[in-house]
């Protein structure tokens, strides 16, 4: 990434200082302890510039890698007819409209039952 172009520390050690950071909610001087235990030293106020730094660019990317995160979704689902058979079909989608799941995954039939289970708490009953 053109982003750490001309830094004294890797790209790496960067990302994963304003890692623990952000999401152990760990001081800067933690970070840097955590960090000098794996032979990297580095000053708690370097650690503190870098957070300022990327902590916002490193969030963007983690958001995008981790689409499923976003707090609202919608679940769409139907019956159609496949060659004379009638089939379910349903597909799960962020706010975003990002696709979480579909029935074609193995997983899709866990994520179904959650989610419907959470559908009828909010909705009492569920209607065919």
């Amino acid at each position: 990434m053109r982003y750490f172009k001309g830094k004294q520390f890797k790209k790496d050690i960067i990302s994963i200082a304003v890692g623990y950071y952000c999401h152990f909610s760990l001081s800067y001087r933690d970070v840097s302890e955590i960090l000098k235990e794996r032979g990297v030293s580095v000053h708690p106020t370097t650690i503190m510039r870098w957070v300022r730094e990327y902590g916002n660019l490193i969030y963007q990317i983690w958001k995008q890698k981790n689409k499923s995160a976003h707090l609202a979704w919608h679940l769409d689902e139907t019956y159609i007819q496949v060659k004379g058979e009638w089939c379910y079909l349903y597909r799960a989608v962020d706010q975003e409209g990002y696709t979480l799941d579909n029935k074609e995954s193995l997983s899709s039939v866990y994520v179904y039952e959650k989610i419907s289970e959470c559908f009828w708490r909010t909705n009492g009953s569920h209607n065919r």
